[in-house]
């Protein structure tokens, strides 16, 4: 099955069935042909495996001092760490990618990771300790809502507004939603090849905001007509 093929049968299963890390791999096998889906999602399984204690504390541990996790603060802009092959094989990413690893790893041990979608920071949260949340760019680092109202303020500056609303988990179709929104403002965005397949997988994704399917469908039509 293609990666377009197997994104839209991914985003189109009930919520609490999207497979998070399908869906991730896809995205990557848009923009790395050949990619063996599959096995980037075993390559998840065999880290799952090695994590020593099924515990949200435990799991952040694992991730982030035995598995070495981290924000790629050198080159953020790269394309690579939005690409969960690419995270896994070199360890490095941005926080929405970080947090996804986290999630299907806590998924695979029995724990709840919630992704938390604060504007200009991704985060993840323990799904059973409300007003704990984490920072996997930043280390693994524990947030309480002041923590997570400071990073909002770094990020958007002083005169930007926070609100508790912001830190409330999101559902997967979002997640993937942003996943594919960075990609589309980011550098790789600039060949209009691989923003054609961004603006594709987008538009698979069911319930769309009006407004958003026609700035899409808008840039895609930009796009085809520049090929033309």
């Amino acid at each position: 099955m293609q990666p377009l093929d197997r994104f839209a049968s991914t985003v189109t299963e009930p919520e609490d069935a999207l497979r998070l890390d399908v869906a991730a791999a896809c995205i990557a096998a848009c923009a790395h042909p050949g990619l063996d889906i599959d096995a980037t999602c075993a390559r998840l399984d065999e880290f799952a495996a090695g994590c020593p204690a099924p515990t949200f504390d435990g799991l952040r541990a694992y991730c982030f001092e035995t598995l070495g996790l981290a924000g790629n603060r050198d080159d953020y802009a790269d394309p690579e760490n939005s690409f969960i092959d690419s995270v896994l094989a070199r360890r490095v990413g941005i926080p929405i990618s970080l947090s996804v690893v986290m999630m299907e790893l806590g998924r695979r041990i029995g724990i709840r990771v919630l992704g938390v979608g604060m504007p200009g920071h991704f985060l993840v949260r323990d799904g059973e300790r409300p007003g704990v949340w984490c920072d996997p760019f930043h280390g693994g680092a524990l947030c309480d809502i002041d923590d997570c109202r400071a990073l909002f303020t770094r990020v958007h500056g002083p005169e930007a507004r926070f609100s508790d609303a912001m830190v409330r988990a999101v559902r997967p179709r979002a997640i993937v939603a942003r996943m594919l929104a960075n990609l589309e403002q980011g550098r790789l965005a600039s060949d209009p090849m691989q923003l054609a397949w961004m603006c594709d997988l987008h538009l698979l994704l069911p319930d769309l905001p009006e407004r958003e399917r026609d700035r899409l469908l808008t840039v895609r039509r930009s796009v085809r007509a520049r090929w033309n």
